[in-house]
Order: C-alpha cells, then sequence, then structure tokens
C-alpha cells in the first residue's frame, strides 16, 4: 500500500515557483508513496462557522476535507506575503481545523516548506503556517524544513525541477516526510 501525501500549495498563480516546487515533489516521490498536488482551494469560502453546519458545508470545503481525510500526511508549499501567510492557506488551515475534535487534520504528520524571493525564502511565513497548523491539530515535524531565497532570480532561467541543489534537498523532504507517515504511532 502507497503513502499518499496531500500537496497543497499556497500561491493561486498557474506559473508560481511553488506550485513549480510542488510540481517537482510529485515527480520526485519515492518508491511506495504518492505526492498528489490538491487542486481547488481559490474555490473555498473564507471560513464561516455560520456555513460549517451539517448539510450547509461548502462543496469546496468538503472536498478538502476528504482530500485531507484519506490522506497519510500532509506538505504544504507556502510563498510569503508580506511577512506571513498567503490568505488562501490560512483560510484551507481554518476549514482543516473543524470540526472541533474529529478535524480532517487530526494529528496528520505535515511539513511546510516553499521558497519565496526575499533572503530568508519565507521562512516567516512557514513558522507561521507551522505554528497555525499545530494549534489546527497537525502533527508538524518541525524537522523538516526548506526555504529557497531569492526565487524570481534563482528561478528565472531554471526550474526547480531542474535545479540540482532543489531537486536533492526536495527529495530528502519528502522521503523524511514519507518515513514520518508510515512510523509507527507511539503507544
Amino acid at each position: 500500500m502507497s503513502v499518499r501525501i496531500l500537496a497543497l500549495v499556497g500561491s493561486l498563480r498557474a506559473g508560481s515557483h511553488n506550485r513549480q516546487l510542488a510540481e517537482a515533489a510529485v515527480k520526485l516521490a519515492p518508491e511506495g508513496s504518492d505526492v498528489v498536488l490538491y487542486e481547488g482551494l481559490a474555490e473555498i469560502p473564507f471560513y464561516n462557522e455560520d456555513i460549517d453546519v451539517e448539510g450547509s458545508v461548502p462543496a469546496a470545503a468538503t472536498r478538502l476535507r476528504e482530500a485531507v481525510g484519506s490522506a497519510d500526511a500532509l506538505l504544504l508549499f507556502t510563498p510569503e506575503y508580506n511577512g506571513t501567510i498567503p490568505a488562501v492557506l490560512k483560510n484551507a488551515i481554518d476549514w482543516l481545523s473543524r470540526p472541533y475534535g474529529a478535524a480532517a487534520l487530526g494529528d496528520k504528520p505535515v511539513a511546510v516548506i516553499g521558497t519565496a524571493f526575499g533572503q530568508y525564502g519565507g521562512v516567516w511565513a512557514q513558522d507561521e503556517a507551522r505554528k497555525a497548523l499545530g494549534i489546527a491539530g497537525g502533527k508538524v515535524i518541525e524537522d523538516i524544513k526548506l526555504s529557497i531565497p531569492g526565487s524570481v532570480t534563482r528561478f528565472a532561467e531554471v526550474s526547480p525541477a531542474d535545479d540540482a541543489e532543489v531537486v536533492g534537498q526536495l527529495t530528502e523532504v519528502v522521503v523524511a516526510l514519507n518515513g514520518h507517515a508510515t512510523a509507527p504511532a507511539a503507544v
């Protein structure tokens, strides 16, 4: 049985470097695992407890919860918008934190990586995402980190999938997350 790692990308732009990084992760999945890129974050309405009631949950939010529920682990790719996490990714985390006590995110291994134009590669956004994911019930794997700075210049001529250093680092990330997803639960 294959380990299923669901990838969520915090940029909606079709040509975003974080999307390219996620697409590279799909190709680099080790034998015995699949990295699946989730499509549809743009369709999910902003979280509102008034519509998060049985029979009224928007279909897009239900699809996200089901996709996360059937995954063994999550891998989030986030750019940095004004020093923090993009709204679309924060909104997904909010939907995944509910229903309280039975959230789809509940205790799933999750890692956060990404690339950004700045000199630190989006570490502030990644730290904010890890914080939100942990509070929402995810099992944040703190030792899996990858921040790639200078995305606009670094990937101007070369895709992340064609950058040998990035491919090596990304492969390590996917293999490590795969290991956390298959590790037996602590008793």
